[in-house]
């Protein structure tokens, strides 16, 4: 966690920066350049975490420094326990995975490139030797090392997300178009948004510039969807297909649907949608992880995640669809969030250009607007970047509170970069000194940005640091998918996310064959139903039924002392046989909602039913044994923080409830170090003052001595030679210039006291300081060791489900399809 990046050494290093760096809760960006000189001075740029709250525009061309100021900002924030949703449409934030712990050449080799050792005459290995070097000069010589690397590899997972490619980690874009919850569902703004973004996003996609709330595309996707989805239907993207040449509505506003979007045009808009999805490789924009925000931002167990989604590879009009899609899933996960004044998480675009124009209007500029309006309130930081200075709407990022500005290309670039922040300025009420502005940008070398907010506070110059990761350029297809087997993969699902798929096995009739046979004849009170076959059955080939009991029921679970009480369907999918007992349901599986099913059968053939099945009271017996096994069986297993007396939340997962707490630990974290700078801040800069004025002191005092001394040099020369030159061994004005420098070499010897006494003051107000630093060191300390997520145990609470709070609903007769043919014999009876 954040914590763990702030490790520190209890001496004093030789060289104050690392100790420096590794501040609780702040970013090492680089080293600060005194603008007089040029130089690059030793002082450290460090950043809150919380300043990015409000948000961070960075802008220079090719060759400025930006895309490693950008991956430099990911490594701290990682190293802090803050995850990063990267869109990265080059291929150069994927680098942020390229770092070596050991520094060693033979991690570089496989990553240099032929062409740059054949330009210089070199191996490949003599490439790779030159280049571990130059990395580890480069940490070293701002303050960081392999250690360093290695806290960064411990504080996050990181991965490269490739939708509509399984080079990286596939990504299921068109997955699943499932209802959002219902915090968002409840709530019309919300749904709204929600809907336009996915709606925007899939006519992107085929090429038609749908305006909300303009187009009469948009409106009627929107309605069929919103429709749907307060009915409770899943969907997926063949259902919104079929839907628009039979809609699921009547009307359309005042207007009939036919007078509306008659039926020729609504077959013409489904056949562009079907046309794309009939295209050979769409079936890559269905598979991989579901664009789940939250599951993008953290692992499983909670682990923050630097998550790189590379859209290098796409067209231009999937770019747009992606990133609009993307951006709209953000603000939903947003709003389902609490509210925070720290940084949770950062959302961070590079090339923005296109993506938010200051006159067009993409589909991806709306929702990427809300992320830049709302999103500070919610703990999430977005950062934008572009090369392109121009093509950019300033009136919408007057919301960033931190401009990063590095080399730019043309005057005209300059100016409209200023223009952009003039107005940007007037719109926030912050001063700008346009000048002064001017001034700074001018010359900038590479590396080197100018820092200015627009609140007012002074604007700074520095020189980025040396990333972590080496920076080899844009990765190409080959060396994604080589970074990407080279990295702990995640779980990527083959079936639409959120739908139960029964992978039970049943017993094949005696002798192991298959009886197949036309569906058998129920009497009445026996309800059936029909699962739906999933994508790895193929209908073609014909679908194979077999009977299974299916049964659903509200299970209660209270526990008052955790202050739990949730109520839950259970439904359990189990073979069917001749048992009617708790035994039947014992290999049952659970699920949390019915699985996907059909209205009526295909065709194919039934296994038979057992002669127990046959009838209603089997049925009947099944639903009161299947409450005496959830009786014995069912549990609801929550977590507690006891250390912070917190409690998971009704079907918060372990991890879920980790990144919630350690977002609890690091708002308790910025909460204590504001009160350690406020306890200490006044006696802090008082000693400051006091030292500063000391040091004017001793240099004052020095001074007087030292013209003390030269006057009382002068005086005693005099009077030797005097008394040497003159005509009276001891005349009275002998006498006078011997006691005149008598006395002045009396002061100088004072003058001398004084200095030492000054200089004592000084050490005493410095040792002072040493000890106040020291003791805001031992409180930083504490914090960190009291708000890492490892100190925090979490203890697991089963509850246990009563009988008397178990109601079945039913049990009936559920036929699973299974394949046919040879493939039975490969995937068992349930598939």
């Amino acid at each position: 966690m954040a914590a763990e990046k702030k490790s520190r050494s209890r001496s004093t290093p030789k060289d104050p920066l690392p100790a420096a760096i590794e501040g609780l809760g702040v970013f090492y960006l680089g080293r600060k350049v005194d603008a007089a000189s040029g130089t690059t001075t030793a002082e450290p740029l460090l950043l809150d975490a919380k300043r990015f709250t409000t948000h961070a525009v960075c802008v220079g061309m090719t060759g400025s420094g930006k895309t490693g100021l950008l991956i430099g900002l990911i490594e701290e924030a990682a190293l802090d326990g803050i995850p990063t949703l990267v869109i990265d449409p080059k291929g150069d934030l994927a680098n942020v995975l390229l770092s070596f712990p050991n520094l060693a050449p033979a991690d570089f080799l496989p990553w240099v490139e032929p062409e740059a050792a054949r330009r210089e005459g070199v191996s490949l290995e003599e490439l790779a030797d030159r280049t571990a070097r130059k990395w580890s000069d480069g940490l070293a010589a701002s303050g960081q090392s392999g250690d360093r690397i290695r806290r960064l590899h411990d504080a996050a997972e990181m991965a490269v997300y490739t939708p509509g490619s399984r080079t990286g980690r596939p990504l299921a874009m068109l997955g699943s178009f499932d209802p959002p919850p219902a915090a968002i569902l409840d709530d019309p703004e919300a749904r709204r948004e929600r809907i336009e973004s996915l709606v925007s996003a899939i006519l992107a996609l085929v090429g038609i510039d749908g305006e909300p709330g303009r187009s009469r595309e948009h409106v009627l996707l929107a309605t069929i969807l919103d429709t749907l989805w307060r009915s409770g239907q899943k969907v997926d993207f063949g259902t919104l297909v079929r839907s628009i040449p039979a809609p699921p509505i009547e009307r359309v506003g005042f207007l009939d649907l036919e007078n509306f979007f008659p039926a020729g045009d609504r077959f013409q808009l489904a056949s562009r949608l079907n046309t794309v999805a009939a295209a050979p490789g769409f079936e890559a924009w269905l598979d991989g992880e579901p664009l789940d925000i939250g599951r993008l931002l953290w692992t499983a167990d909670g682990r923050p995640r630097v998550a790189v989604v590379s859209i290098a590879h796409l067209a231009d009009a999937q770019r747009m669809a992606f990133v609009t899609l993307l951006a709209g899933a953000t603000v939903s996960w947003m709003r389902s969030q609490g509210g925070t004044s720290s940084l949770k998480a950062l959302f961070l675009m590079d090339e923005v250009f296109g993506y938010m124009p200051p006159t067009a209007n993409p589909p991806s500029k709306t929702p990427i607007l809300t992320l830049m309006k709302q999103a500070r309130a919610y703990g999430l930081g977005v950062v934008l970047a572009t090369q392109n200075p121009v093509d950019l709407d300033y009136k919408g990022l007057s919301n960033a509170g931190l401009w990063f500005l590095g080399r730019l290309q043309t005057a005209r670039d300059k100016a409209r970069v200023l223009d952009g922040l003039e107005g940007a300025a007037q719109a926030s009420g912050g001063s700008f000194d346009r000048s002064r502005l001017d001034a700074l940008l001018s010359g900038l070398e590479q590396r080197r940005f100018l820092l200015h907010s627009v609140h007012g506070e002074e604007e700074t110059l520095f020189q980025s640091r040396w990333t972590m990761a080496y920076l080899r350029g844009p990765l190409l297809r080959e060396e994604i998918r080589r970074l990407t087997a080279a990295t702990p993969a995640a779980a990527t699902p083959s079936t639409t996310p959120g739908r139960p798929q029964p992978t039970l096995e049943a017993t094949p009739a005696a002798g192991g064959g298959w009886q197949g046979g036309p569906r058998p004849l129920l009497p009445p009170g026996v309800r059936e139903v029909f699962l739906a076959p999933d994508g790895a059955v193929p209908i073609e080939a014909g679908i194979q039924y077999t009977p299974a009991i299916l049964g659903r029921a509200r299970v209660r679970y209270a526990k008052a002392s955790a202050g739990i009480e949730v109520d839950r369907e259970v439904v359990c999918l189990a073979a069917a046989g001749d048992a009617l007992g708790e035994s039947a349901w014992e290999s049952a599986e659970q699920f949390a909602e019915t699985p996907h099913l059909e209205p009526a059968p295909r065709a194919g053939s039934f296994a038979p039913l057992p002669a127990a099945l046959a009838g209603p009271r089997g049925y009947a017996s099944l639903a009161t044994s299947l409450k005496s096994h959830l009786g014995r069986t069912s549990k609801l297993t929550a977590w507690s923080a006891p250390a912070i007396g917190a409690v998971s939340r009704p079907g918060e997962t372990e991890g879920e409830f980790r990144v919630r707490i350690a977002q609890r630990a690091k708002e308790w974290r910025d909460e204590q170090i504001e009160k350690v700078r406020d306890k200490h801040a006044t006696k802090l800069a008082s000693l400051t003052d006091r030292i500063e004025r000391a040091r004017q002191k001793v240099e004052r005092e020095k001074a007087e001595a030292k013209n003390q001394s030269l006057q009382t040099y002068v005086s005693i020369g005099t009077a030797v030679l005097g008394a040497l030159l003159g005509r009276k061994k001891a005349s009275a004005t002998t006498i006078g210039r011997a006691a005149t420098s008598m006395r002045s070499a009396s002061r100088a010897a004072r003058q001398q006291a004084d200095v030492a006494h000054a200089e004592e003051g000084l050490t005493t107000l410095e040792e002072k300081r040493g000890l106040l630093e020291e003791e805001i060191e031992t409180d930083l300390e504490r914090i960190r060791l009291e708000s890492g997520s490892d100190s925090i145990a979490l203890e697991p609470i089963d509850i246990p489900a009563k009988k008397t709070d178990i109601a079945v609903e039913e049990v009936v007769l559920a036929w699973v399809p299974a394949p046919s043919g040879p493939m039975r014999a490969e995937r068992g009876v349930w598939g």
